[in-house]
């Protein structure tokens, strides 16, 4: 089912709040450093994985000024459009609504825990992936770390961390429907 990633990801970052409620700080720590290296690892492979080929008994690179490119225009982009502004406006509006105006660092939470679980070749490669050949994987793996990452970050920063799902299910849901709409088009 297209989508179903997202909506995977989405329900993993509710059950990181849940968790995420009474755990020591060593724990938090632990669980921080053992994800850093996840996602350093699965990063680095996914990176040689479509960078590195064996081409007549030798190992030929590709794709480097592509990588260097993207992500020099998506940083671009992302300052030009005024993506972490934006995210502020929205989680001082959420804040208002939730009732939570005694939460000072709400609106940070929201917006560090944002940003950290939108951003990054897993979310990106994971929803183009889901909406092309609903193939969800790379988003359950990413699930699983954004559920430690927001169960950890729950801990620490507060309840503003939880509606990170929602720039989450937009985010991922509308590039992943854009890349089944776009895959007759241009067959990856």
């Amino acid at each position: 089912m297209v989508g179903l990633g997202t909506i995977i990801n989405v329900g993993a970052i509710i059950l990181g709040l849940l968790l995420g409620r009474s755990v020591k700080v060593r724990y938090q720590d632990i669980l921080m450093m053992a994800v850093g290296i996840c996602v350093m690892m699965l990063g680095i492979g996914g990176t040689m994985e479509e960078m590195l080929s064996i081409q007549e008994g030798a190992i030929v690179s590709g794709g480097s000024m592509m990588m260097i490119i993207t992500m020099a225009l998506g940083a671009l982009t992302g300052e030009w459009m005024d993506i972490e502004g934006k995210m502020e406006k929205f989680g001082t509006w959420l804040k208002e609504k939730t009732g939570s105006g005694g939460d000072n660092s709400f609106v940070d939470a929201f917006v560090t825990t944002s940003l950290t679980v939108c951003i990054g070749a897993m979310a990106v490669v994971g929803f183009i992936k889901d909406g092309i050949y609903g193939d969800y994987g790379i988003l359950a793996a990413k699930a699983i770390l954004d559920l430690i990452i927001v169960f950890v970050m729950t801990v620490s920063m507060g309840k503003g961390c939880v509606f990170s799902a929602i720039p989450v299910g937009i985010f991922q849901g509308i590039v992943t429907l854009l890349a089944r709409r776009l895959y007759p088009i241009y067959p990856w």
